[in-house]
């Protein structure tokens, strides 16, 4: 017999696979991807929609294919590029936060793959619920191109 909660991040993922959003009990992500790299690069970002029904926070992201992952913002400062690890993003109820090129994203360091355009790569986020719980979502997120641009197939 599967267990209920197992039965839902089965959908979860699926759901992703097949290009709708994907749920946990109380948290949507939305177009989920992953930059493509080129050999040997070391580093990419993951962006995502993410929404929750009540207000949560994202702790923590965790992937196979990468050493080692961070939940990462990214500031001009006086014409400068900053990019730094933060602790987590806080998602108010009902709002939608974008984690996009330019602010927030999930970094993905020491890289034991090229991510190429058209793959799919595990990404399991974490996020603190009410009453400090912990809730995960396990997505197999889209990489696109160096550009962020979708494949597009002939």
């Amino acid at each position: 017999m599967i267990k209920t909660y197992g039965y839902a991040v089965l959908l979860s993922v699926l759901a992703l696979q097949v290009g709708v959003p994907a749920a946990a009990q109380s948290i949507e992500v939305r177009n989920a991807w992953v930059r493509g790299t080129v050999p040997a690069q070391k580093a990419t970002g993951a962006f995502m929609e993410i929404t929750g029904k009540s207000a949560v926070r994202l702790v923590r992201a965790e992937s196979p294919v990468a050493g080692s992952v961070e939940i990462h913002n990214m500031t001009m400062e006086n014409g400068v590029m900053k990019m730094f690890p933060v602790e987590g993003i806080d998602l108010p109820a009902g709002k939608t936060v974008k984690l996009a090129p330019g602010g927030y994203h999930v970094m993905m360091m020491a890289l034991k793959q090229q991510m190429k355009a058209g793959d799919r790569v595990p990404l399991k986020l974490t996020f603190e619920v009410a009453g400090n719980k912990r809730e995960s979502l396990e997505l197999s997120v889209e990489v696109r191109d160096i550009t962020g641009e979708k494949r597009h197939s002939h």
